[in-house]
Order: structure tokens, then sequence, then C-alpha cells
């Protein structure tokens, strides 16, 4: 495919998945939209790795196709919630007196694991090709069962509601 091609697709993928990401944010809930942007994004990942290991074994012939379609929908799932709604739910569970403090500290990690990924993706790629995205895909699977375990619901809840069910949560 061309890369104007592919620009296209993305473009054409990623607006309206972004605002049908933030229309359905209040209507559905942070907490669902996390756990389908995450299966998506998962499932994204894994269909650029079999287009890789499909090549390498010389068995579909499509294979290219298949990997742009593993890209776009890790890029619509991703526009559809793992993009925007951490930092939304981040700006919603933190008590005022140390909202700052804590926003800059997740920031910085947020970055310093953007960095890292970024930094070891050429490394991990000549390693294997297939095996990164298998890796990835592996990852946004455990990202599901830490939104389904851990994240809670936000949506029309007080500060204090909130606080409230992570403590009994924690206890």
């Amino acid at each position: 495919f061309s890369g104007r091609i592919g620009s296209i697709a993305m473009v054409v993928v990623q607006i309206p998945m972004q605002v049908l990401g933030v229309l359905l944010m209040d209507k559905s809930g942070r907490r669902p939209l996390l756990l389908v942007s995450a299966a998506g994004t998962c499932l994204g990942c894994f269909l650029v790795g079999s287009s890789f290991l499909l090549q390498d074994l010389q068995l579909w012939k499509s294979s290219p196709l298949l990997a742009l379609v593993g890209i776009l929908v890790f890029t619509g799932s991703f526009s559809l919630g793992m993009g925007g709604i951490p930092w939304v739910i981040m700006s919603e569970i933190f008590p005022i007196n140390v909202k700052g403090l804590a926003g800059s500290l997740v920031t910085v990690v947020s970055w310093f694991g953007s960095w890292i990924v970024s930094y070891s993706f050429n490394f991990v790629m000549l390693w294997s090709s297939e095996g990164t995205f298998f890796i990835f895909s592996a990852v946004c699977g455990l990202t599901v069962m830490f939104v389904a375990k851990l994240v809670p619901e936000t949506k029309g809840r007080t500060l204090e509601e909130i606080q409230s069910s992570m403590n009994s949560f924690i206890s």
C-alpha cells in the first residue's frame, strides 16, 4: 500500500472513533469503553503479529492487508478509549490536595513508559517482528484484566463516592 492510502485510512478511522469515544464516554461509562478499547488494541496487535507470522511462513499472500486491518483496528480502538479516558479518570480519582502532584507523577510515568516502548521497538523488531506484536497483544490482554479488576467506574460519581469505593476495595 502507498503511504497516502495508509494515511487516509488512518484518518478515516481515527477521527470518527475519537468523536464516538467522546460521545459515548458519558453515556456508557469510562470503564466499559476502556474494556472495549483495550480488547480492540489486543486484537489489532494480534492481527499485525499474525500478518508477520503468515508472511514469514509464506502461507498467505494477502498478509499486508491483514497488517493494515490490524493497524486500523488498533488505531480505532485506541482512539475510542485508551487514548483519552485514562487521563479523564486520573483527573477524577485523585483528591484535590494531591491532584497536581499525582497528575504530574502519572504523566511522567506515562511518558517514560512511552519512551521505553519507542526506544526498544526497533531492537525487539530485529529479534522477531511477529513476536513484537504478540507481546504487545499480551500486554493489551493484561490491560483488559487490569481494567476489569481494578479501574473504578467514575461516570456520574462524586470524588467522595469514588474514594469510598476504592477504600472498600483496598480493605
